[in-house]
């Protein structure tokens, strides 16, 4: 009765509210024009098709580069694959990794139609999906009801059930967790997820890792970060990886106290560049900036110059700025939302510091810490402190990188297991 009531109410606000979504997709749009390309697609109208497709939910950038590996494991398979996401940063990465299959039919990358049935009756017609896989942790309530209305297994992927969220949807929020239950099953990153799941009743249930361990790691990137390390003569680096709004003072406290050190300051969100490079260069910092010092191929440009930070105002090349660290400080950790993903460092071999909220990366970072293979701080002054002790060595992260890899075998496996079994 609970959840008839709460799918009663959460149509009536879209149906409220979708006029106000029309708008902030047309503000959106101003910026980039994404946002409202292709709008009939989010009412279920898509020009392309595909039939009998593996269906793969990735809402946003983070989530497609994460999937990535394995939907490249479902077209080795021979599966044509359907990539729905609601973003247009995760739209466009899944047009960059996949623009051959999508030009060759193999895959199509759509947006995810909005939350009503005749939507979703639209998306099943034309792409007939055998089965979904929605990565991470997203709950979309019509998206579940819809697939289980047309008997399409909806499986959670590359899952994990943080301790805030099991928290919350066990005591504030209980329809959230029988929301989980109306998937088919899950293929989640560890046993201690698994637990939680099961004691919010979904329990058809796979451990099967992290996929972003599965990640190919660019070599372009590395060897162009590699010549810019020594282009610019540092002899001891630190990369600061995706920098959220909130770290900043910390983050320029820690550089001018290590005058000896080059910094790579990487914000998370683009639109924040500009207001970074400002901040650095009032802190009295010589900034460089990746746009202005290489070019489209990283290819160095002109004399190196002498500066304290080089900021990575760009996308996608992450691992160009790993290649040049000795060691990585992690963002959003220093704060309540807590810390962004490790999988990237871990791959490179880097030492890697995260600060004290890790909730969001539970796995792995937990394991991680625990194994010796990164540092974890437990407050915000001790980062320091941090880049002057030792480190832990490359034997022992990449031990526990190699220890937790394999995840897009152990998915692809699963697979036809959950679906047996429902």
């Amino acid at each position: 009765m609970k959840i008839r009531l709460f799918m009663i109410g959460y149509t009536l606000l879209w149906v409220l509210s979708l006029p106000f979504i029309l708008v902030y997709l047309w503000q959106r749009a101003r910026r980039d024009p994404d946002y409202t390309a292709h709008l009939g697609e989010r009412f279920g109208r898509y020009r392309t098709r595909l039939k009998n497709a593996a269906w793969v939910h990735a809402v946003s950038l983070g989530e497609v580069r994460s999937g990535a590996p394995l939907i490249r494991g479902l077209l080795t398979q021979g599966d044509p694959v359907v990539i729905t996401c609601f973003t247009p940063a995760g739209r466009r990465e899944a047009y960059a990794q996949f623009g051959p299959e999508i030009a060759a039919g193999q895959v199509a990358a759509v947006w995810v139609p909005f939350e009503f049935n005749w939507c979703y009756h639209r998306f099943f017609r034309a792409f007939s999906p055998r089965y979904g896989l929605v990565l991470e942790v997203e709950i979309w309530p019509r998206m579940i009801a819809a697939c289980n209305r047309a008997d399409i297994p909806l499986m959670l992927c590359n899952a994990q059930y943080t301790a805030k969220s099991f928290a919350r949807d066990a005591g504030r929020t209980p329809v959230m967790a029988q929301m989980l239950r109306g998937f088919t099953g899950g293929l989640v990153k560890s046993e201690l997820q698994a637990e939680r799941f099961r004691t919010v009743g979904l329990t058809n249930l796979a451990v099967t890792g992290e996929l972003r361990f599965d990640q190919a790691i660019p070599p372009a990137q590395v060897d162009a970060g590699i010549a810019a390390r020594s282009w610019l003569n540092a002899t001891k680096t630190v990369t600061i990886s995706s920098a959220v709004e909130g770290e900043d003072d910390l983050f320029i406290t820690t550089i001018r106290a290590h005058p000896d050190t080059l910094f790579i300051y990487v914000p998370r969100a683009p639109e924040r560049f500009d207001a970074v490079a400002q901040m650095l260069a009032d802190a009295g910092l010589r900034v460089g900036r990746r746009s202005e010092l290489f070019n489209v191929k990283l290819s160095l440009q002109g004399n190196a110059p002498d500066i304290d930070v080089l900021l990575g105002d760009s996308l996608g090349e992450m691992y160009f700025y790993l290649a040049m660290a000795d060691r990585v400080v992690v963002g959003g950790g220093f704060l309540p939302q807590g810390s962004h993903n490790i999988s990237e460092p871990l791959a490179m071999g880097k030492p890697t510091i995260i600060g004290p909220e890790i909730w969001p990366i539970e796995y792995p970072a937990t394991e991680a810490i625990a194994a010796g293979a990164v540092i974890h701080l437990k407050q915000a002054g001790q980062l320091n402190e941090a880049l002057r002790a030792p480190v832990p060595d490359s034997e022992t992260i990449n031990a526990f990188f190699t220890a937790h890899s394999g995840a897009v075998e152990k998915t692809l496996a699963a697979i036809p297991r959950l679906l047996t079994r429902r």
